[in-house]
């Protein structure tokens, strides 16, 4: 018997990332909707996420937290779906998939915040600045392929909604051609427009703050 496969989720969150990943992965899963400042902060679910955010999954006696995280996991829990590279041709799949959780958006949220670092800061921060970050990421997709070779991988799915996003609603990310031509071959994917759609579906009549 497999493993229940259940989705704690938001559709204004970064629950749809993970919610396009489900449906790249294609097993069943069942879906927990929950409210910002109620079931999201509420005791029962506190227990499964003590951050009181989303989203998470539960995959049997597993929890999974942070987009990334969850991607990753999927692909190796579902191999079938072929969603990472074979373990020993994973530099690239590890590399841009945490980069884009770790120096792209930090790099992406201070901007959009208001914060640029200071020449003498840079070095403090991290990731830099802005600019040597997208510099980076455009290495990464260029040339026609994929973030991790010529196969789409679960770093495609995490990296293609930050530049999604980034290059749309958040205005944190320039329209460079090398990502709009890259949004272009990932975005058009089916499990994408699904998770879309459902995801869409399930939005309130008013506005929630993004998490």
């Amino acid at each position: 018997m497999s493993k229940e496969l259940v989705f704690y989720t938001n559709p204004m969150s970064r629950g749809r990332i993970v919610r396009w990943m489900l449906e790249e992965v294609g097993a069943p899963y069942t879906v927990e909707v929950l409210e910002y400042g109620g079931s999201m902060k509420s005791a029962g679910y506190l227990a499964v996420n003590p951050m009181g955010k989303v989203p998470t999954i539960r995959h049997g006696g597993t929890t999974v937290t942070e987009c990334a995280a969850i991607c990753a996991y999927l692909a190796d829990a579902f191999p079938e779906a072929g969603l990472a590279p074979p373990t020993d041709a994973r530099g690239d799949y590890y590399r841009w998939l945490f980069f884009a959780a770790g120096p792209l958006e930090a790099a992406a949220t201070n901007h959009m915040l208001g914060f640029e670092a200071t020449a003498e800061q840079e070095m403090s921060v991290g990731y830099g600045n802005l600019a040597t970050v997208l510099d980076a990421l455009e290495t990464a997709v260029a040339g026609g392929g994929y973030v991790a070779g010529e196969r789409f991988s679960a770093a495609d799915v995490y990296v293609g909604s930050h530049i999604s996003w980034g290059m749309g609603t958040m205005k944190t990310i320039e329209a460079r051609p090398a990502f709009v031509d890259y949004w272009q071959r990932v975005g058009g994917r089916e499990a994408y427009h699904r998770a879309d759609a459902l995801d869409n579906a399930l939005m309130p009549d008013q506005p929630a703050p993004d998490q």
